[in-house]
């Protein structure tokens, strides 16, 4: 895809799709598309296999892999993640690795530096050392599966990679590990929001800065976090550079930070008296597959790069991944000076010298460029890879959790194989290299588990970047794993995990600051809570386009601090725009908060919303174009948001008052204002007719191919970022849907088969391909499709045509 879209429709195309960018293929006349497709039939002889294999594929091209022994299964499960996806896996390899400009040219050099300084090669190879004998067997058949693909088809490559006249590299074991690694890269939660709230308090100063950093909405605002910063010159050489790399890091990494929910009913709240299992992600690049071997069988998603099935159901046990929105690592505020050659940092009181890294770049088209990256006793400093000279000025160092002795990999393929939701818990307290939500049930249990590591702070939260030199604010070793949150078995008979805040204010462990909006969440408890539960209820709450937060928006407008000066204030507006804040709030109030794409109400509503931010915020944040109102409008997609806070709150905020007017305003003034441009806003987009007015014209599913050929669209689409069927947009800024949930499955353990499934983006990255696109009817229509664990069920599912792979010579 040409534009940011790519990330939520056709999301498998990844990396690839964004650094594609327009090129075409001109030139290369000799090239077939076509010939890029592996058959999907007949007889292929791989070297590398034991025994023959047969690949079956369903009317959406999930494959099912039966084999004779685990190892085979692994060799061709490397063998179809590289037939479907290798652009991706490609793509991907290189953005962890920081050599996109390699395959790209010059525009991709700001992430190269950023991911080289991040250094993930170093924490891949920590893991993969820790990991067992049997998992590094395991990464290596896969890895050669891969490469079976790789030599048979180099020649042959799909057009993402084709455009580019790159050839890739043959797959390594260890570049397994690295795909791991981005992923649990992309779930570090506030990275980029430090790095942004930075930009904010260049803009507004320490003073105000807590206002635009709210946790949570019971929570108190971060004072003792914004005071770290007082004082300091914030003039931070090379960071408009950092947060520019960093915000495009976030566009590209499909493995990023997304919404996406779990949920689990247990057996007393079940229509059946089994458990149930519902699990939908935003994550871009998921892949479906199915695995039938002598001793073991799995069908779920995959990752293409990665020899696992990461969620899904083996028959027993169900389990689902989501983002638990963790803040695991931290930025540290560097004081430097340079003598002589050599650049040094302070600790507290004495100056060290800094460690030297040098990192060469082949950027395609150009010569090579050689740089230093350097490193305090927390990291690498983002800023030192920027082409800035540092010295008397304040570096970023970026802080991450070591994965010395980590057994992650082997514990996500022991989850893969658990019996009962005991041994999936067991295996789930394990996975401590990636911080999620870990949802699991069996027939008759159903449990959550909190993975990853998380660092002790001496002092502070770690919302935003602390003072490197002072040891007050250094780690302390990492939260014992028993603390972690969990749950098992709870009386109320469902978990509901929406990337919501999972712990109390005060939990005796720093787990986040950087938790989504509840809504979703609270949404998601009440329809667990009404009735009895089965999979069409199941699919109908993931479709759901009611947001919670409509009604708290009219709670707010009829407060008792509020009502009363709300309506003063419109009707001390001039005539024209009294009238239009009138109507506004009136149909506000009448609002029912579903987001369908036909409401009229919906799209006023969005439209409040959109112009309270701007009414609140842009006098002092912006103009549009400035760095500080890009950082504010990026960190309201990253966590709860100060445009969701303010509404709901915060009346005694600087914020409320227009810096632009010689009066003084209050939060009343400013809402007054924000109903009657809702309706002037409305009437620019949508026309004068306003019972007309349609959510969906103004916010639409699109899909287009790398090229930026429409595939599909646009179709009106419903919902926002507080629904469950989740279609968040940039707050303050446009309507263009930045996610939408891509997989989605559901696990109903009172039918004879469980396992049903569906994915938006279709199975296969290559656009000759009949399952290029082929995943978007049964998404916008809820088809999901079986995915049968009998094998006398098979033939129903996934026919007879086969493909059979047999060793070669």
């Amino acid at each position: 895809m040409a534009s940011p879209a790519f990330l939520h429709f056709l999301p498998r195309f990844g990396v690839a799709a964004a650094v594609a960018g327009a090129l075409s293929l001109a030139g290369c006349q000799s090239w077939n598309a076509q010939d890029s497709l592996p058959p999907a039939s007949g007889v292929q002889p791989l070297k590398g296999l034991a025994q023959n294999v047969s690949v079956r594929r369903n009317a959406v091209g999930v494959p099912l892999i039966e084999s004779n022994s685990f190892h085979d299964a692994l060799f061709t499960l490397g063998y179809v993640h590289a037939s479907d996806r290798i652009g991706q896996m490609v793509t991907l390899r290189l953005l962890a690795q920081g050599r996109l400009a390699e395959m790209s040219g010059a525009e991709a050099l700001d992430v190269d530096r950023l991911m080289r300084a991040v250094n993930l090669k170093k924490s891949a190879d920590e893991l993969y050392k820790a990991s067992s004998p049997r998992i590094k067997r395991f990464f290596e058949v896969y890895a050669r599966g891969v490469n079976a693909y790789l030599f048979r088809y180099r020649d042959k490559l799909p057009p993402d990679l084709a455009a580019h006249g790159y050839t890739p590299e043959y797959w390594k074991a260890e570049d397994s590990a690295l795909i791991f690694c981005l992923l649990n890269f992309g779930q570090s939660a506030n990275l980029l929001e430090e790095i942004n709230t930075l930009v904010l308090a260049q803009k507004v100063g320490t003073d105000k800065l807590p206002w635009l950093t709210p946790s949570y909405p019971d929570e108190p605002l971060p004072l003792a976090e914004a005071d770290k910063l007082k004082g300091l010159n914030l003039a931070i050489p090379g960071l408009g550079d950092v947060s520019q790399a960093a915000n495009r890091l976030a566009q590209l990494n499909s493995l990023g930070l997304s919404g996406g929910s779990s949920l689990a009913i247990a057996p007393q709240r079940s229509r059946s008296g089994r458990s149930l299992l519902a699990s939908d992600s935003q994550i871009a690049a998921w892949h479906y597959v199915q695995i039938r071997a002598p001793k073991y069988q799995a069908a779920g998603a995959s990752i293409a790069g990665l020899p696992a099935i990461l969620q899904g159901f083996n028959g027993k046990v169900a389990w689902s991944l989501s983002s638990v929105v963790g803040d695991n690592q931290d930025l540290f505020l560097e004081k430097l000076k340079r003598q002589g050659n050599s650049l040094y940092y302070q600790n507290n009181g004495k100056w060290q010298p800094v460690t030297v890294r040098n990192e060469t770049y082949f950027v395609k088209g150009q010569r090579p460029i050689r740089e230093a990256v350097y490193e305090t006793r927390h990291g690498p400093l983002l800023n030192s890879v920027q082409g800035y000279a540092l010295a008397n000025g304040l570096g970023l160092a970026l802080q991450t959790p070591e994965l010395k002795d980590d057994r992650t990999l082997d514990a996500f393929f022991d989850l893969s194989r658990a019996q009962n939701a005991e041994k999936a818990s067991d295996a789930s307290r394990e996975i401590r290299a990636i911080a999620l939500n870990l949802v699991f049930a069996d027939a008759s249990n159903i449990g959550w588990q909190v993975t990853g590591r998380f660092p002790n702070r001496r002092e502070g939260e770690g919302l935003l970047p602390s003072p490197g030199w002072d040891g007050r604010y250094d780690w302390d070793g990492y939260a014992d794993p028993m603390l972690h949150p969990y749950d098992q078995d709870p009386p109320q008979g469902w978990i509901a995990i929406a990337n919501q805040r999972v712990i109390p204010h005060g939990y005796g462990m720093q787990l986040s600051n950087s938790w989504y909006a509840p809504e979703r969440a609270e949404r998601m408890t009440a329809l667990a809570s009404s009735g009895k539960q089965d999979s069409r209820s199941l699919i109908a709450l993931q479709y759901d386009q009611t947001s919670l937060f409509a009604a708290k928006l009219k709670t707010m407008f009829e407060a008792p601090g509020m009502a009363q000066p709300l309506k003063k204030a419109i009707e001390a507006l001039p005539d024209a725009e009294r009238a239009k804040a009138r109507e506004a709030y009136s149909r506000l109030m009448a609002f029912d908060g579903k987001i369908s794409a036909g409401s009229a109400d919906a799209a006023l509503y969005e439209l409040f919303l959109q112009e309270s931010a701007r009414q609140i915020f842009l006098d002092k944040l912006g103009p549009e174009s400035a760095a500080p109102w890009q950082a504010f409008i990026a960190n309201g997609e990253q966590s709860y948001a100060a445009q969701a806070d303010h509404l709901l709150g915060r009346e005694d905020s600087p914020f409320w008052d227009d810096s632009r007017t010689p009066q003084k305003e209050d939060k009343p003034a400013i809402l007054a204002r924000s109903l009657a441009a809702s309706i002037t806003k409305g009437e620019q987009l949508l026309g004068s007719d306003r019972k007309s007015w349609q959510w969906g014209k103004l916010h639409s599913y699109r899909w287009t191919d790398d090229n930026g050929k429409a595939i599909r669209g646009p179709l009106q689409a419903g919902g926002d970022h507080n629904t469950l069927n989740a279609a968040p947009y940039h707050w303050g800024q446009d309507f263009t849907i930045t996610a939408t949930p891509a997989l989605r499955f559901i696990v109903d353990f009172g039918l004879s088969e469980p396992l049903m499934g569906l994915n938006s983006s279709g199975q296969s990255g290559n656009p000759v391909s009949p399952n290029y696109a082929n995943g978007i009817d049964g998404w916008l229509k809820a088809q999901y499709l079986s995915l049968p664990m009998q094998p006398q069920n098979f033939d129903r599912s996934y026919g007879k045509t086969r493909l059979t792979l047999v060793p070669g010579k």
